[in-house]
């Protein structure tokens, strides 16, 4: 199983962005999808993560009432919506998904926020 992040870029603080984590090979019903994000000096942190049905959305304090994680379909894309962006959401950010005791991650996409 391959994950195929896309849908960073840069936009002015305030404004949205809609991630999309992809999967591809053999498809299986995950048991959980998440986002982490990256800056840079910074520890990776967990933004947001909903079961494999799509249901129980957790997310961090820290992007709370901006950030709404979900899936369309009964596949294993998840997308991250993420609303009046602020300076400090600038970072990559990262797809994770897990089937059992097995961790798919795929390749960061930038998000850039600027004032």
């Amino acid at each position: 199983v391959q994950l195929q992040a896309s849908g960073g870029g840069l936009v002015r603080a305030g404004g949205s962005l809609r991630l999309s984590c992809a999967a591809s090979g053999r498809i299986i019903r995950m048991d959980g999808m998440a986002w982490y994000r990256q800056a840079p000096g910074k520890h990776r942190e967990l933004v947001a993560m909903v079961t494999g049905r799509g249901t129980a959305p957790h997310y961090s304090d820290s992007v709370k009432g901006r950030f709404t994680i979900f899936r369309v379909g009964d596949n294993n894309t998840v997308h991250l919506l993420m609303n009046s962006l602020k300076d400090e959401d600038t970072a990559v950010y990262l797809c994770h998904q897990w089937f059992g005791p097995t961790n798919y991650w795929g390749q960061g996409t930038q998000v850039t926020v600027s004032s």
